[in-house]
């Protein structure tokens, strides 16, 4: 049987190969969404400098980029996206 046309898997992005920890409801979080030194999970840190949702992914990007992939150009380049649409955001709102 074919896949509908608006099919997510919502496993794609799942490499079993990383390493997964737990945050304090014991829910997996992926170990390159959070900080080495104090453990700070990037979605909270964006969430207590209530970030828009393109500044707070574009943050998210940036501070995996590292981590997730062997080289950080693809995470780096889609910040800079999420950054453009913002840009674009602000534009609109002042004309």
């Amino acid at each position: 049987m074919s896949k509908s046309k608006y099919y997510y898997d919502y496993t794609r992005n799942r490499d079993e190969a990383k390493e997964v920890i737990k945050d304090l409801k014991n829910n997996p979080i992926p170990n390159y969404y959070v900080g080495n030194t104090y453990g700070y999970e990037a979605r909270k840190v964006c969430e207590d400098w209530d970030l828009s949702y393109n500044v707070g992914t574009a943050v998210t990007y940036l501070l995996r980029s590292s981590y997730k992939h062997d080289s950080p150009y693809d995470c780096i380049q889609k910040a800079i996206n999420h950054l453009n649409f913002e840009l674009d955001k602000l534009n609109n709102r002042e004309q």
